[in-house]
This record gives C-alpha cells, sequence and structure tokens, in this order.
C-alpha cells in the first residue's frame, strides 16, 4: 500500500505555491480535451490535504463543458496548479496537478488511464 507524503510546489513562475499530503496511489491519464492538451496528470485528495501556501491573488478560475471542474490557473504564467471538484454526492475534492510538485519525475509514476473523453 502507498504511504503517504508531504510534498511541495507551485506555478512555473513561483507565485503560486502550495504544500500537500497524499499517498500518489492514482495519478490519472485522461483522455479529455483539457487535460490532453495541457499535459495535465491529477491526484485527488480531500482540502484539508492541501494547503495553498501563496498565490491566492494570482489564481483565475477556468470553467468548461459541465462547468464541474473549477481550474485554478496563474495569471502570470497561466500553469494549471490545481482545481476544485464536486464529487456527485457533493464531496469537496482537490485535484493537484502532479506536474507541479518541486522535482517531481514524471515517468517513474503509474498513470491510471481515464477515458473523460467519453463523459
Amino acid at each position: 500500500m502507498a504511504e503517504n507524503k508531504t510534498y511541495t510546489g507551485g506555478c512555473h513562475c513561483g507565485q503560486v505555491r502550495f504544500e500537500c499530503t497524499t499517498d500518489m496511489a492514482m495519478v490519472t491519464a485522461c483522455n479529455c480535451s483539457i487535460c490532453t492538451k495541457k499535459g495535465l496528470h491529477f491526484v485527488f485528495m480531500p482540502p484539508t490535504s492541501f494547503q495553498l501556501r501563496a498565490g491566492a491573488e494570482n489564481l483565475k478560475e477556468y470553467l468548461f463543458n459541465r462547468h464541474a471542474i473549477r481550474h485554478q490557473l496563474c495569471i502570470d504564467c497561466g500553469v494549471d496548479v490545481f482545481a476544485r471538484v464536486n464529487k456527485p454526492d457533493g464531496t469537496d475534492i482537490v485535484a493537484l496537478n502532479v506536474s507541479c510538485i518541486d522535482g517531481i519525475d514524471l515517468s517513474r509514476i503509474a498513470m491510471t488511464p481515464v477515458d473523460g473523453k467519453s463523459r
């Protein structure tokens, strides 16, 4: 079983910074239009496991399609750092763009395919 670890990270320009705790057990490789075009890979966690440390004023929200995922982008560098999601039962979830974790090596992470294109 994967073990929880604390990670830090942020956007490209450094204005937006976060800290989170996750086991990285499931990182998505989604084929929906936005994940494909932006190369996004998300890990999902409860909001209590994610802390925005800097840059709240530098975030812009982007919504598309059903407006179910509220993407949070840095207004300076344009990086999609994380998203806020409500599960069908109303539970809040944070979807963290794994590429924004400091020192991450995506080639060492097992990706879980998600067919978002068909939803």
